[in-house]
């Protein structure tokens, strides 16, 4: 039975699936917080015990180049649901959407400049004003474009991968000790100096961000926003065998995919063979994320299920939200505005707090959500979007 009737506009399990996807994003996130060395090509040289290097395969194997993608995935099924919106008010709906754009870059770029230099909205309101575009494009256009933008994105990677293993001195993505002690040191030192960290940070990582995020990405737009034109996501009953079809391809191929990429990027850094491994993740990663997708979306429908998605989907409807504050939490916990705690937590206390910063956000999203219509942020972004005053308590059912 679905939790709600495929013509209501918030769709519970859509929400769900969101909160999902938002736990994986953190797990992520806050290996960048942990260490200057995330991301580096080059092992932490203060955590390399066996458990060290064991929880950093978990989170790469489980979490890495999966969880963006949903998130991207669900940014082009939610454009559509915005369409309808838009149609049913019978408000012009680029005016709005280009609005709600414009907004999500300045949110993105405070967020990038204060709190954390690997922000992904400023990518997505890029990307979801380009998406405009295709929103009359034929599915089978939008499908191909999307497989194309990712095998064109593995080639990449995988050319500079095997220029790295033949050609050594001409390819480096490393960065040093001394390097890596200098980041830490600002990160550290003054809120100031985080800024200008940040700041330094943007500067050279707009490279990456244009040469694998945001393709990929856009990728997962398009294919959200196929997915949004058939109502996947709210006509479960119709799409069931899909569902299962999809977790028995994803896990299959994705899995070990997965595994691969995993094993470069912790025991194989700066080998050149850990870049293969991420062009194999960049081709094979979105079909674990479909295996994730298809195997929330089953789950939720059976009763064991059902509680879960109840305590993912408060959390779900106040995404920004949310996405804003652990990057907040992080940033006090890690960073000069607080703590200072960046090189002293190991990978699994950095993991274990993930998951109670998560908790936590689980329950203040389920307070809010049952008291305002909207999170903070999302009822700011959709006042500008609409340009006009939502509601902001909920109204109470009668």
């Amino acid at each position: 039975m679905l939790h709600q009737t495929i013509s209501e506009e918030r769709i519970l399990d859509v929400d769900s699936v969101r909160g999902f996807a938002l736990f994986g994003i953190l797990i992520v996130n806050i290996c960048a917080f942990l260490s200057p060395f995330y991301g580096a090509s080059v092992v932490d040289p203060f955590f390399t015990s066996e458990l060290d290097m064991a929880v950093r395969f978990l989170i790469a194997f489980l979490f890495e180049m999966k969880f963006y993608l949903l998130f991207s995935f669900l940014f082009g099924y939610s454009f559509t649901l915005q369409m309808q919106s838009a149609e049913k008010s019978g408000a012009a709906f680029l005016p709005r959407i280009l609005r709600r754009q414009a907004a999500l870059w300045v949110i993105g770029l405070l967020h990038a400049v204060l709190l954390f230099h690997g922000d992904i909205l400023t990518t997505y309101a890029v990307l979801g004003a380009l998406l405009l575009a295709f929103r009359q494009a034929p599915e089978a256009k939008i499908l191909r474009l999307a497989k194309v933008l990712i095998i064109a994105t593995a080639l990449l990677w995988a050319c500079l991968g095997l220029m790295q293993i033949l050609l050594p001195s001409a390819v480096d993505f490393s960065t040093s000790l001394s390097d890596a002690t200098r980041i830490m040191a600002a990160y550290r030192e003054t809120p100031g100096t985080v800024i200008a960290q940040h700041l330094r940070d943007l500067s050279e990582i707009w490279l990456v961000t244009g040469a694998m995020q945001a393709p990929c990405a856009f990728a997962m737009f398009l294919a959200g926003m196929a997915a949004g034109k058939r109502r996947m996501l709210a006509d479960f009953k119709t799409y069931a065998p899909f569902y299962a079809r999809m977790l028995r391809i994803g896990l299959l191929v994705g899995l070990p995919a997965s595994a691969l990429y995993a094993y470069g990027a912790v025991y194989l850094v700066g080998t050149g063979w850990d870049v293969l491994g991420l062009a194999l993740g960049i081709l094979l990663g979105p079909f674990l994320t479909a295996a994730y997708l298809a195997g929330m979306m089953m789950l939720f429908q059976h009763k064991a299920g059902r509680p879960l998605a109840a305590a993912l989907a408060p959390a779900g409807r106040m995404t920004l939200s949310n996405y804003l504050l652990q990057s907040l939490i992080c940033a006090v916990l890690f960073h000069a505005y607080g703590f200072r705690l960046m090189g002293q937590w190991s990978p699994l206390a950095g993991l274990l707090a993930a998951a109670a910063i998560f908790v936590l956000q689980l329950m203040l999203s389920r307070w809010w959500m049952a008291r305002f219509a909207y999170g903070p942020l999302e009822w700011g972004l959709r006042a500008i979007t609409i340009a006009a005053w939502p509601k902001w308590r909920r109204t109470k059912a009668v």
